[in-house]
């Protein structure tokens, strides 16, 4: 980031957009690109709306005189014969008035030919069209192993702590990643409050820290799940693919020449373990998987407020990866994005643009899990090869794969399930789900439990005939996710008669 903005800074672009929370350390580094790297130097100035304009590293008291609304101090900016830059926090709530916009595109007038730049810095992005073809807009990255490095150094340093080991140091930088720099220092000191050290064995205190700290903004969401890949009954075909790739994102696949994964999309009946399968790969691959909550994305307190919250969520998803993506019910989140513009104003088909270029174009090893169960609401752009490596469809489990299930679930319940008749529950179960087969097990359980007597296999046979499955509820849609699977999707089991169902 450094070196963008010294080539535009050098290159007399006279608008340029940082977007950052981290307000200090973004100040540092355009004081170091103006101080050190530009030739002749150039004086720093900061704006707020509460104190005006005062140079860099100079004491507030010496605010240039009547410079606190945007436009007198861009006025004042405008006067100004010697080169410099010129940082605008928080403009945000004020670009979209008439005023300050017509004073910023007066000031990008005046700047020709002159070594001035604006910076405009702000945790959100919200640029008005008059400016869009004059501005510039960059991510202020989050600090990196390096800078996390110095943090932790000092930390060592001024706690006297035991000198780390190259393994244990990396251990509590990589603990660190995502966070800003005020966040990890805070992470370590509260690791050395609670346990009188900084070792390699408080990496989990950094990172339930850092969970908080996630889950703090609202969008992005920790998964801490216990069960087992094997907790899935059937889905054989997509289990293989998904332990092929348990070790893709080390260094040994990227010296094997393999391609870091990009993602893959489940679609499937609902009810048919897509979710869990998703969250059990976090296990199996040793990655965190983090939940994305589309429906917090949406914020419409503030014009640009959506598409910042996205842009962050994506940012801190990139910045602790190789990570797992995880977006439930993909179908939901951007199933009115191409007719969003009557009703929100265009703000979902942005949002669906931006994750769709994202997933484009992303370098960082994140991969993308996602989930739906309506394919004919996802914008066909979802569906295009490139976009995800592979896309499973999950259909209803076959007699094998329901023994399979009730199997799990009753294993999970009771230590002998020697007196069920596993292969009677599977025929008795045709067209049921993975979680109505786990519910009707459960209501027989309540049922026995009432009376104060051992369920039975003839109690869950009732609860099975007690229910009417959603195969039956909603056939047609079934029947139509299962004709659109039948030529665009794989199969996420392997079992013959899965195949002879789908007619491959």
């Amino acid at each position: 980031m450094k070196e963008e903005l010294n080539i535009l800074i050098q290159a007399q672009y006279p608008l340029i957009y940082l977007v950052t929370s981290e307000e200090e350390r973004a100040e540092q580094a355009i004081f170091k690109v103006a101080t050190s790297d530009l030739k002749p130097q150039r004086r720093v100035y900061v704006w707020t709306v509460t104190h005006g304009i005062v140079e860099y590293g100079q004491p507030r008291s010496t605010t240039q005189h009547n410079t606190v609304s945007p436009e007198a101090a861009i006025e004042w900016i405008i006067r100004q014969k010697e080169p410099g830059i010129f940082i605008l926090k928080d403009l945000h709530p004020f670009i979209d008035a008439p005023a300050t916009t017509r004073s910023l595109r007066d000031a990008i007038a005046s700047f020709k030919g002159m070594q001035k730049n604006i910076i405009l810095m702000s945790p959100v992005q919200q640029v008005p069209i008059e400016l869009e073809k004059e501005v510039v807009v960059i991510d202020f990255q989050l600090p990196d192993m390096s800078e996390l490095n110095k943090v932790l150094t000092q930390h060592q340093e001024q706690n006297r702590g035991k000198r780390l080991t190259t393994e244990a140091r990396e251990k509590l930088l990589r603990a660190a990643l995502g966070l800003t720099k005020d966040e990890a220092e805070k992470v370590y000191r509260k690791a050395q409050v609670t346990s009188g050290r900084l070792t390699e064995d408080e990496v989990d205190i950094v990172l339930s820290e850092k969970k908080q700290l996630i889950r703090r903004n609202g969008i992005l969401e920790y998964i801490e799940e216990d069960e087992t890949i094997e907790a899935v009954g059937g889905l054989e075909e997509l289990k293989k693919w998904l332990k092929q790739r348990s070790n893709a994102f080390t260094e040994r696949a990227r010296e094997y020449g393999l391609p870091q994964p990009k993602g893959m999309l489940i679609l499937g009946v609902p009810g048919c373990g897509k979710s869990l399968i998703a969250k059990t790969t976090s296990r199996l691959w040793g990655l965190p998987i983090l939940r994305l909550d589309m429906g917090r994305v949406y914020d419409g307190s503030m014009v640009g407020r959506s598409e910042a919250n996205l842009r962050n969520a994506l940012k801190t998803a990139e910045s602790i990866s190789p990570t797992i993506l995880f977006i439930d019910e993909l179908d939901k989140s951007f199933a009115g994005s191409a007719g969003s513009g009557d009703s929100d104003g265009g703000t979902s088909s942005r949002i669906f643009g931006s994750f769709l270029t994202w997933m484009q174009e992303k370098k960082s090893p994140v991969f993308v899990m996602a989930t739906a169960n309506r394919v004919e609401r996802l914008p066909g752009e979802f569906l295009r090869k490139g976009r995800f490596d592979e896309i499973f469809f999950v259909d209803l489990p076959t007699p094998e794969e329901r023994q399979d299930i009730f199997n799990i679930h009753l294993t999970k319940r009771r230590e002998d399930i020697a007196r069920f008749d596993l292969e009677q529950l599977a025929k008795m179960s045709e067209g049921f789900s993975g979680a109505e087969i786990e519910q009707a097990i459960i209501a027989a359980m309540y049922e026995a439990f009432a009376q104060d007597r051992e369920f039975t296999q003839l109690d869950i046979i009732a609860a099975l005939k007690a229910t009417l499955p959603l195969s039956r509820t909603m056939q047609e849609q079934v029947t139509a996710l299962r004709d659109w699977a039948r030529q665009r999707a794989r199969p996420a089991a392997a079992s013959v008669a899965e195949y002879q169902r789908m007619e491959f």
